[in-house]
């Protein structure tokens, strides 16, 4: 998965997200050794500091464990990585429905669109 930064919100808070999506999507496995800080930083091209706040701000959520010997893991809890992969379909699924009702789509019309193309 590629590095997307856009200008349109903080950089830590974009990295928080797509590695959140590296995690529920299995790319980090439950358990798992993330790279280091400076690894995860030249790999996305941004600075370690940036970096470092997404991973705080991982860590904050349960999702991402420190150990101060071994570096950061992967949370071995599957039900917070459930919960946290729900929480990522239904903010998808609002974004969806939003883009539609923009297009003058009626929310069961919107439903019914993607039932079909499905």
């Amino acid at each position: 998965m590629e590095w997307k930064i856009l200008d349109n919100r903080p950089i830590w808070a974009q990295l928080q997200e797509q590695l959140t999506l590296r995690i529920i999507a299995g790319t980090y496995p439950l358990g798992s050794r993330l790279p280091s800080v400076r690894e995860l930083a030249a790999e996305a091209g941004v600075n370690p500091n940036t970096m470092q706040r997404a991973l705080s701000s991982l860590e904050g959520s349960g999702l991402v464990a420190a150990n101060r010997t071994a570096g950061r893991f992967v949370t071995e809890d599957r039900e917070r990585l459930d919960a946290i992969r729900m929480e990522f379909a239904r903010s998808r699924m609002e974004e969806y429905l939003a883009g539609m009702e923009t297009l003058g789509f009626t929310r069961d019309e919107a439903k019914q669109l993607l039932m079909e193309e499905a």
